[in-house]
């Protein structure tokens, strides 16, 4: 039996930015691990769905709170909720429309309080789940031209440590803080040799892969991880030691 098969037998699990990169695999994982995965994203999620073989998958705006109340009517209850949706935008801040910040804003912080909001709203009453949203190193780090998206996931974090304790010793709320990983929002096919370089920058001399990052999701929501909550897991190839 391959490592995590069949931990998961049972569960309900949503997953949000399921149509590619992180949270694609993410949704593989969970299914692989044997959970019934429901996939969303602003996007077409059927390449995902038809490898997980879960349900059709859901469009959402994470950022409208009435697009995140009918993603949420639509699944059913749920036992896990995994949030990888977000947005990147860089720009010197001297330069920076109001508006880019906002947008960062609006789907990266509004959008993983509203996606946590009405996972915890189905959770509560059950007395049991787990909650896994999405930082980045960026959010312990800081970097110069992404005052936004620093900003927005060093938030994502500040409200990953509010929602564990509050709603513990039921639910457990955890996060991920990758570091530069292969997908499209940061892909090594776009990015010219001298971003490469310097996204590799780290002690492991390199890019994470999607699936790495899903690999510390998969811990995090399984029983093995059942004593942590409010936990920021860094998979940053050492750029981030906590």
């Amino acid at each position: 039996m391959n490592e995590g098969q069949g931990q998961l037998a049972g569960q309900r699990a949503l997953v949000t930015g399921a149509a590619s990169g992180i949270g694609q695999a993410c949704a593989l994982a969970l299914a692989g691990a044997g959970a019934e995965v429901i996939a969303a994203d602003l996007a077409d999620c059927a390449a995902t769905t038809a490898r997980t073989g879960g349900p059709d998958g859901l469009r959402v705006d994470v950022a409208d709170a009435d697009s995140v109340d009918a993603l949420y009517a639509a699944a059913g209850p749920l036992d896990i909720v995994v949030h990888c949706a977000g947005i990147l935008l860089e720009g010197p801040t001297l330069d920076m429309d109001v508006a880019a910040f906002d947008r960062q804003v609006a789907v990266n912080l509004r959008g993983s309080f509203l996606v946590a909001q009405g996972a915890l709203r189905g959770m509560a009453p059950r007395g049991a789940g787990n909650l896994v949203l999405t930082a980045s190193e960026l959010g312990v780090l800081g970097r110069a031209d992404f005052a936004g998206y620093c900003a927005t996931k060093a938030g994502v974090i500040g409200l990953t440590r509010a929602l564990a304790r509050e709603f513990a010793p039921d639910i457990r709320v955890n996060c991920v803080a990758p570091g530069p990983t292969d997908t499209p929002m940061l892909g090594a096919d776009t990015m010219s040799a001298e971003w490469r370089a310097r996204e590799a920058d780290n002690p492991m001399q390199r890019i994470g892969t999607p699936a790495e990052i899903a690999s510390a999701v998969l811990w995090l929501v399984s029983p093995g991880a059942g004593f942590m909550t409010g936990q920021t897991l860094c998979p940053s190839g050492g750029a981030v030691m906590l």
